[in-house]
Order: C-alpha cells, then sequence, then structure tokens
C-alpha cells in the first residue's frame, strides 16, 4: 500500500482532494493519532500562540504547554526514521515573568524529538512599539528523530548571493558554485496586509506563512515524492509549495473557512498553470 491510499485508509474521506493535495477537517490530535506510525517525511507547521488571536481559545500556560506536548508526541510517531519536523513559533506573555517570552523556550524539549537547531526568521514589516524594541523576528524550530541520519539537501537550498564568487585559493574557487550556505538567519519579507503594502499572495487568513520560507523548508528537508504534513494547514501555504516541488502535502484545519481559503488556492494555482500534476494520490 502506498503511503496516499495509507493516508486515506488511515483518515477517511477528505474535505478536499486532488492531485497530490488531501486536506482535512478536524482536530490535530485526532488525525494524527489515526495515522500509521512513521508515514510522514517532513512536517512544517505553526500552531496558535495562544495570544487571543481569532483561531484561537486560549489556554492557561499550563494548559497550552501540554497541549502542544500531546500533538508534537503525535508529529513524533507519525514521523519517519530519517524525517524531520520544522516548528514556527512567536511569543506568548507570562505572567508576572515576561512581556513577549519566546515560545521556543517553553517548547524546545516538549517531545521526543531530537533538537538540531533554531533557525531566525527576519521578517522587515511589523508592529511598533514605544517602550521597547519593534519585534522583527519568530523563530523556527528544526527537529530531527535521528540526529545521525536525516535528510538535508545544502545545495538545494545555498544563497547564490556572494559577494566575491569567482574568488580562487590554490586555483579552486573558495565558494560552491552554488552558493553560499543560507545560516541560521534568514532575512525572508513576510506576509502583509493593508491597502497599499498588501503582499500579492496574501488571503483573509491573519496568520499566513510566506512561500519563500516554506519552500526553503520543504526543499532542504524532504525529497521529491516525500510525504509533507502541516496540522495546522491555515491558509495552505505549506500544501502548494510541497507539491509545486513534487511533494505529496496533508494538510488539517478545525475551521472549514480556512480550509476554503486553502482550496480557493489551490484551485487558482492550478487554473494559473501551476505544475499540480502528479497522481500518486
Amino acid at each position: 500500500m502506498t503511503d496516499a491510499s495509507a493516508v486515506r485508509s488511515a483518515l477517511g474521506e477528505p474535505y478536499y482532494e486532488t492531485d497530490g493535495i488531501l486536506l482535512y477537517q478536524g482536530d490535530c490530535i485526532d488525525l494524527l493519532a489515526a495515522l500509521p506510525d512513521e508515514s510522514i517525511d517532513l512536517t512544517v507547521t505553526s500552531p496558535p500562540y495562544n495570544i487571543g488571536k481569532e483561531y484561537e481559545r486560549p489556554l492557561a500556560l499550563e494548559d497550552y504547554l501540554e497541549w502542544c506536548g500531546k500533538w508534537m508526541a503525535e508529529v513524533y510517531s507519525v514521523t519517519r526514521t530519517t524525517g524531520a519536523f520544522w516548528l514556527n513559533l512567536g511569543y506568548v506573555p507570562v505572567e508576572g515573568r515576561g512581556k513577549a517570552v519566546p515560545l521556543p523556550y517553553l517548547l524546545w524539549n516538549a517531545s521526543p524529538f531530537f533538537f538540531l537547531q533554531e533557525v531566525v526568521w527576519h521578517y522587515g514589516a511589523g508592529v511598533s512599539a514605544r517602550r521597547s524594541l519593534s519585534p522583527r523576528n519568530e523563530k523556527f524550530l528544526w527537529y530531527v528523530k535521528d540526529p545521525s541520519n536525516y535528510t538535508f539537501n545544502l545545495d538545494a537550498i545555498r544563497d547564490p548571493n556572494v559577494k566575491y564568487p569567482n574568488q580562487k585559493k590554490n586555483g579552486k574557487l573558495k565558494c560552491n558554485p552554488l552558493g553560499k550556505n543560507p545560516t541560521d538567519v534568514w532575512s525572508i519579507p513576510k506576509v502583509t496586509s493593508g491597502r497599499n503594502r498588501s503582499s500579492t499572495e496574501r488571503t483573509p487568513h491573519p496568520a499566513q506563512f510566506p512561500e519563500a520560507v516554506i519552500e526553503r523548508v520543504v526543499k532542504g528537508s524532504s525529497n521529491p515524492g516525500d510525504l509533507i504534513l502541516d496540522p495546522f494547514v491555515g491558509s495552505g501555504t505549506l500544501t502548494l509549495v510541497a507539491h509545486r516541488l513534487d511533494r505529496l502535502a496533508v494538510g488539517f484545519d478545525v475551521r472549514s473557512d480556512y480550509l476554503d481559503i486553502a482550496v480557493s488556492r489551490i484551485e487558482q494555482s492550478q487554473s494559473a498553470g501551476t505544475k499540480l500534476s502528479l497522481e500518486l494520490f
């Protein structure tokens, strides 16, 4: 049985299906628990930050951290031995202790995964502050299941912006001709809103990933044909990017209106002729 048919067999009829993409509506913990163990090559996601956004029901901080531990443990169970988990997190207030405490500081060891590295996403535009520095970054935590055997395609994500690309030492190029290692600080604009500065990929979803960030993660931590998961799929950026890069994509969300945004983006992409041709489901 293929991975794709195993997903459908385990989860049943999807909310939406097209070539290489399956979307399901439901609680991520229940859906993750129903997936076959070691069936996912890469998970990339950003859960609610517990700060009162429209798509979340705020919990006491201890309860929120416990909930995160539960779904992260389920992600571990469904991840292949060579697989990875990329987790995007922002900031949260901690009563009496801090105004904007990075959630990675509270959750980095909340799952059985091996924590490989923190990546800082510097996104440029953002909110202004009067009594503190204006925040301009979020974190990605890069986890792997086996620190001695995991997928990492550095050549696929090298940065071609090299200051001296032709510099040589002893007759050999000092820099890889494909470019340099992009480092652990990524300067990639966020998806902005507003009448005069709205990003071209903007949707009604209030917390949308830029495709460029997800593309780098998917290229670096998976291979063509791999099965990629987003348990908080939101506007569907992961599904679009994964399929464009010849991966299979599965997404979960509790809200049908967000799934409808993802469906609309997928269908617009198809209409525009973006490659959505794999018939592996």
